[in-house]
């Protein structure tokens, strides 16, 4: 009992408010207490509390009081889910002018780790479209029974270039985590600034070809023909 009070003392007001909007969306006590890690007694008499008096802030307080109110912290987080590249000081200026008391970026960072968002790097890829992933999936499909004498016959190839510029990938996001690869988490564009390599290479059952390295220029579809297509291709 004693370990269960002093988990209760220590729920912050926003940890809190969340047990509570869960409570209130339909939620029994016992999964909501499974998924926050604690005790059942604990979100029961929590649950009670807000039905009795409107509340399950606590109704005393010690130390630092906290600068922000669970609608701050609410508004906080919506902030982030409508977009997850903004950085903790540009959400710490919305809020403040929203709200018309200084909140530090440190705040925010805490309130976003409360909700369960955390700084991470965005996953980078080339941009498929609709059309580009049914394509592709029909492909697939059409070719699914092939045997190895049909793939024999086949070359693939594939060009990509190297950034010789330096990039640290600063760009940030906030998610929440196991939601690396979802959708809203992913960067479809890999902008290279500054000098780079384009090098093109392609591969068949037992054999590949020689990797071509483009010198500096535009790459159009003559050069394409003469440097790839006519030397490397036509010989498979």
């Amino acid at each position: 009992m004693a370990n269960n009070q002093s988990v209760r003392r220590h729920l912050d007001a926003f940890t809190r408010g969340r047990i509570i909007g869960k409570l209130e969306e339909g939620r029994s006590v016992t999964s909501v207490a499974a998924e926050f890690g604690i005790a059942h007694s604990i979100v029961s008499r929590l649950w009670r509390q807000f039905q009795t008096t409107g509340t399950a802030i606590r109704g005393f307080s010690s130390g630092r009081p906290r600068g922000t109110t669970p609608a701050d912290d609410r508004y906080i987080v919506l902030q982030v889910r409508r977009n997850r590249r903004q950085t903790a000081g540009e959400i710490a200026r919305h809020t403040t002018q929203a709200t018309g008391r200084t909140i530090s970026r440190f705040t925010v960072a805490r309130r976003l780790h409360g909700g369960g968002l955390f700084a991470r790097r965005p996953v980078r890829c080339v941009p498929l479209t609709p059309a580009h992933r049914r394509r592709r999936s029909l492909w697939c499909r059409e070719h699914r029974n092939w045997r190895d004498n049909e793939w024999g016959r086949v070359l693939f190839t594939d060009e990509s270039r190297f950034s010789l510029s330096s990039d640290s990938h600063r760009i940030l996001i906030w998610r929440e985590r196991g939601s690396r690869n979802h959708p809203s988490n992913i960067i479809e564009r890999d902008r290279y600034g500054g000098r780079g390599v384009l090098v093109w290479g392609g591969i068949i059952l037992g054999s590949r070809t020689d990797l071509h390295i483009f010198d500096a220029g535009s790459v159009n579809g003559t050069r394409y023909c003469n440097e790839i297509l006519l030397p490397y291709v036509r010989l498979f």
